[in-house]
């Protein structure tokens, strides 16, 4: 994992991850972070479920990147080093899992999965409440639990390979979304040639630098949706030529139109 971003931007973990007590099964934690802002590379070993209740953000493992809107969570289990970044103002709310409890077994790796209405609202009575009698909130995190593993999980993510070249240029991607940079500027930003990032690209990600950045920007696509953006406001701001291939695109990558998907966000928030 490259790490190309101003560490006056980063901020250290929570101490809660890094916290081991079976008696407290479930940790919370409460932050906000500004646009541009993030969390430093780490791995801890409390299980993470990680979630934005406002805002969007981009978790980075290793070897994958993952665009997560708020109507979906990371789950991080314990070890697994990860990278936060998100590029507007966000409200992360996350619970920490103590690793004498089994959740999500069938997750060895980081995984994005889809949040429940019950899901949502246990995540925010947890970090909202710390002065919440023990006893109360002991039941309240075991059934959180419980709720963590019925979660179904969502096949977006994208590859990032391992070569560092091609992480610079990830990271690039990732920390400006919206900037148009050309392959050529990537290249030099990332000391390498066009060729040589077109070939790692491929080799390493499985896609070509085109499809890539493609497929990133409809993860991208997901947030704007669900804040009520219309699909031809997004189509167009993606460099799609007409709306009926952005849908096309979208259905392929999701299984849903943008049109379904935004009703089926709005509903999840309700």
């Amino acid at each position: 994992m490259s790490d190309v971003i101003s560490k006056a931007t980063m901020l250290a973990p929570s101490q809660f991850a890094f916290t081991l007590d079976a008696n407290r099964p479930v940790l919370s934690n409460a932050r906000n972070l500004e646009a541009e802002m993030g969390v430093e590379p780490h791995s801890h070993p409390r299980g993470q479920l990680l979630w934005a209740a406002k805002g969007i953000l981009r978790v980075q493992s290793d070897n994958a990147v993952w665009v997560v809107p708020s109507t979906h969570a990371v789950w991080l289990p314990s070890g697994c080093r990860h990278q936060i970044n998100c590029e507007t103002h966000a409200h992360l709310r996350n619970l920490y899992i103590d690793p004498s409890y089994r959740v999500r077994v069938q997750d060895t790796q980081v995984v994005m999965v889809t949040m429940t209405p019950l899901m949502r609202e246990m995540v925010l009575k947890l970090c909202q409440n710390t002065s919440m009698e023990p006893a109360k909130y002991f039941r309240l995190g075991l059934s959180a639990i419980d709720e963590l593993d019925t979660l179904d999980s969502v096949n977006t993510y994208l590859n990032a390979g391992s070569d560092p070249r091609l992480g610079r240029v990830i990271q690039l991607l990732i920390k400006k979304p919206q900037a148009e940079y050309t392959l050529a500027e990537l290249a030099q930003g990332a000391g390498a040639s066009i060729r040589t990032i077109e070939r790692l690209f491929k080799a390493e990600t499985g896609q070509t630098y085109r499809q890539w950045r493609q497929r990133y920007r409809l993860l991208n696509s997901l947030e704007r949706l669900t804040q009520g953006e219309s699909t031809t406001g997004v189509a167009h701001s993606l460099g799609y030529l007409s709306v009926s291939s952005f849908s096309a695109a979208f259905k392929a990558l999701f299984g849903c139109t943008p049109q379904e998907y935004a009703q089926k966000s709005v509903q999840a928030t309700r």
